[in-house]
């Protein structure tokens, strides 16, 4: 627990305190040796001295992955001194599992987001100034292939005992460096056992795997994992028979007695023969990586390509050979050494995880946008990788120039293999062995129908998930001309699309006329935000919780003015007086255009006005329409693109047909000009109104007295429907989770292109929006498949099979990536969370948290190596595993 240190009076200055720790901390980073003692440190207490000893430091730069560039870092304003060191939040609220071991610490802690690892002899130097707790103390131990390098262990492997036949067991914590003599003494310790009784076994996956009898060898030459189980089998000293003793054991619980998986084990291993025995082995491939701070994006791509077999062999063997030194288009090979350093690191044999700096720092060198410890799109690191691997691996050392030619009526097998041939000339390497495939593309002229066809490499698929590729907008159209009342519309358009998809769309439900046109605006505080002018302006621009109306105006050859016009009403302020009452602008505006050849007057304006409101106005034969509930006029379209109106609103619309024909009063209107100077329409006589050449629209206001509303009904102008309201959950039309297929199919469907990226046709000598279709002609070894959200099913034919995958779990901007990966050599699926490695079943595999796909070819007699058709024509890939 935290205690309390009082300061004497000659304490240090902030200065003097950043000085000594900084010279201690290169002393002993210095001299750090295997057994040193580290000491774990709370981030945020850390971050709040650097902070406060940093006070009068000039700005300095540094990423911050070394303990030392914290001393030369900037304060960024005068900070208090720290209280005592509280490292609460780094351990465990409930009991330690193993009370020798020290305080239970938090398993998804992370180097640098949550504690600091400080030498001994700094950590002393902190808890004599500032005391508190509690102490944290972790041991430096060897790692590598060579044991050379250096590793604080952070988490000492947790081990569970199991002791048969008592049925009892207990938790350990214990370095993977100590001994297995060391665990025979920790066993007798906790179970009040003598050494000869004994006999402990490697119990992973609970089944006997070796006989630990080697006093002398570590465990972690012996393969002993995270988590694991170990099994004390405990002797009769008379006749090697199972012990009856009636000693009690310290710290432990007797549940696994009713176990079924050790009581079935207690069932058949019942002789210490080596006939239930079998052989682990020492695998490999199972170390993971350390957070260096919001690394995991980085951490789950590099597992899933260490992983992918190919590569594994290609980079444990003389891969420098094929390293290309002068591609100007690589990164000089430096990115091809640090991955293949990485990958050898985490293949060879023991399980510390290793802290991939060397390699983020080459990535950051060549592609800053990776650089720092701000958390990034996995697949965008990984399509950087592999094309940054490609360059410089490429065995292409002068690359020729070649021109495409189109098929002209040639067999697309000829066209493919030319293409692919023109390829391969200028990008040959292990990237494009394995992972590229090719696809055709097939582009059709819409005026002269001319068909263009070309076959392209592809080195992975982004496909577009189904289940979100469209939304529902909810729109309200006006007219300008008085002819109808307003009508509401629901309407389904590409969740990605476009505002002419909308205008569209909008325009098929409402009729409209071919001489006139839609003019769409985003609403907010009762006036016109914007116009959606642009048709290409993306529909994903526009929220859930926004207010568009839909105005249906001429088309004007000539120039024309919009005339925007505004509600208010008077509000008085509670407790002022009714002189004192202000206008505010209240319900929807409407929008009519006027032609600027046309003489601009005030009664030109007081009569496209009457006209604009002439549809609202009441009549005493109508007078039950003042409870007319505009709610009910809302009219939904279905995908069909059938419209379906109620009763009410066919209503509505005789009720402002027949008010035509009533004299319509003058209106009290203001009009504001460029300067924000008002005119009052209402008693300013026929004046001409000058806009100048440069506006495009005038906003007039009417002002709603109560007088005035008694003659119009206003209802069907207030109460503005937001874009998409969430309402009680419906009954989904798609229960069946979203098959791989289907996404594919989207993918490959055919679609005209964007305007903004039309095709120049050769024959018509103009650019042309043409239809584009794709298919896949050629697949790679390894399909790398690109989903944002994503649940897939098994099928029949196997054709590829699933053996990685990266997941993504919270928003975009943030959360956090963890792989999925199946050593094929033990057909077992394990997670790679960053440095914490488990073994999962094979249904935990399926998840809607995947985001990047690793497939392999599954080998067979009609699939062979890369460059190889299956059937002699376009790829089946109709069906996965």
């Amino acid at each position: 627990m935290a205690e309390v240190t009082t300061r004497s009076r000659g304490e240090l200055t902030p200065e003097e305190e950043r000085v000594l720790i900084r010279d201690i901390a290169i002393s002993s980073e210095a001299s750090s040796k295997e057994g040193d003692t580290f000491f774990l440190i709370n981030q945020r207490w850390w971050q709040h001295w650097i902070d406060y000893v940093n006070q009068e430091q000039p700005n300095n730069t540094g990423d911050g992955s070394s303990l030392l560039e914290h001393f030369n870092s900037a304060g960024s304003s005068a900070s208090k001194r720290p209280s005592g060191i509280d490292n609460s939040d780094l351990v465990n609220d409930a009991t330690a599992e193993d009370p020798g071991a020290g305080p239970e610490i938090v398993d998804t802690l992370l180097e640098g987001r949550d504690y600091i690892l400080l030498p001994q002899e700094v950590w002393n130097q902190l808890h004599s100034w500032y005391g508190g707790g509690p102490t944290l103390a972790r041991k430096v131990i060897s790692s590598g292939l060579s044991q050379t390098e250096l590793a604080v262990e952070v988490y000492p492997l947790r081990l569970q005992l199991l002791v048969m036949p008592r049925g009892e067991c207990s938790t350990i914590r214990i370095s993977k460096k100590e001994t297995i003599g060391e665990l025979h003494r920790r066993a007798c310790s906790i179970f009040y056992l003598n050494l000869e009784q004994i006999c402990i076994w490697d119990y992973y996956g609970h089944r006997k795997h070796a006989l630990m009898n080697d006093m002398d060898r570590t465990l972690d030459d012996a393969n002993i994992q995270m988590d694991q189980d170990i099994l004390v089998e405990v002797l009769d000293n008379v006749n090697g028979g199972w012990s009856a003793s009636k000693g009690t054991s310290r710290n432990h619980s007797s549940e696994i007695s009713t176990s079924p998986n050790l009581a079935s084990a207690r069932d058949s291993d019942n002789t210490l023969g080596s006939s239930g025995v079998t052989t682990r082995g020492a695998s490999v491939g199972l170390t993971g990586l350390l957070n260096l701070g919001n690394t995991c994006f980085m951490n789950s791509a590099i597992q899933c390509l260490v992983h992918t077999p190919e590569f594994a062999r290609y980079f444990r063997e003389d891969y420098r050979r094929e390293i290309n030194w002068q591609n100007p288009l690589g990164m000089v090979g430096e990115l091809a050494v640090a991955f293949g350093e990485l990958l050898r690191k985490l293949w060879a044999p023991g399980r510390t995880p290793v802290a991939p700096r060397p390699f983020k720092t080459k990535l950051a060198r060549f592609a800053p946008q990776f650089s720092g410890y701000n958390q990034h799109d996995s697949q965008e690191l990984l399509a950087f990788l592999l094309d940054g691997l490609h360059e410089d691996l490429n065995r292409v050392k002068h690359k020729p120039y070649i021109k495409s030619k189109d098929a002209d009526g040639r067999p697309d097998e000829e066209v493919a293999d030319e293409y692919w041939a023109n390829h391969i000339a200028r990008n040959d390497s292990i990237i494009v062995d394995v992972c590229q495939g090719q696809y055709k593309s097939t582009l059709v002229c819409p005026v002269c129908n001319k068909v263009s066809v070309t076959f392209d490499p592809f080195m992975y698929l982004s496909l577009p998930l189904q289940a979100t590729t469209t939304r529902t907008m909810t729109v309200t159209i006006f007219t300008s001309d008085g002819s109808a009342l307003p009508s509401t519309y629901t309407v389904t358009v590409p969740k990605h699309g476009r505002c002419r998809d909308l205008i569209q769309v909008l325009g098929n439900i409402c009729s409209l006329k071919q001489s006139e046109e839609l003019k769409v605006a985003e609403l907010q505080n009762h006036s016109i935000q914007r116009f959606l002018d642009d048709p290409l302006i993306s529909l994903s621009t526009i929220k859930d919780d926004d207010h568009l109306a839909a105005y249906r105006v001429p088309k004007l050859v000539k120039k024309a003015v919009f005339l925007q016009l505004i509600h208010r009403l008077q509000e008085q302020e509670p407790g002022a007086a009714q002189t004192t009452s202000q206008w505010k602008a209240y319900g929807t505006p409407l929008v009519s255009s006027i032609s600027r050849d046309d003489v601009i007057s005030s009664g030109k304006i007081q009569s496209t006005v009457q006209r604009m409101l002439s549809p609202f106005l009441k009549k005493e034969s109508l007078m039950h329409a003042d409870s007319f509930d505009p709610s009910s006029m809302v009219t939904t379209v279905d995908p069909s693109g059938e419209a379906h109106s109620n009763s009410s609103s066919n209503i509505a619309k005789e009720d402002a047909s027949s008010s035509k024909a009533v004299t319509l009063p003058n209106l009290p209107l203001q009009l504001v000009d460029e300067s924000n100077v008002c005119f009052d329409l209402s008693v300013e006589g026929d004046k001409t109104i000058r806009i100048p050449s440069s506006s495009t629209s005038i906003v007039v206001y009417v002002d709603w007295s109560q007088k005035l509303l008694e003659k119009y009904n206003t209802h069907f102008l207030e109460n503005l429907p937001e874009v998409f309201k969430n309402g009680p959950v419906t009954k989904k039309a798609r229960t069946e989770p979203l098959s791989l297929y289907t996404c594919l199919e989207a993918f490959l469907r055919e679609e005209p292109l964007v305007p903004e990226d039309m095709w120049y046709c050769p024959q018509c000598k103009e650019r042309r929006q043409a239809s584009k279709k794709l298919d896949l002609w050629r697949l790679p070894e390894v399909l790398v498949i690109h989903l944002k959200r994503f649940s897939y099913s098994s099928s029949r034919r196997q054709l590829y099979e699933l053996y990685a995958l990266t997941n993504h779990y919270g928003g975009m901007g943030s959360g956090h990536y963890t792989a999925h990966i199946k050593l094929l050599d033990e057909n077992r699926w394990y997670n790679f969370d960053d440095s914490h490695i488990s073994p999962i079943n094979e249904d935990d595999v399926k998840s809607a948290a995947a985001y990047v796909l690793f497939y392999r070819r599954v080998k067979s007699d009609v699939s062979n190596s890369n460059g190889v058709r299956s059937g002699g024509g376009q790829e089946d890939v109709s069906t996965w595993r």
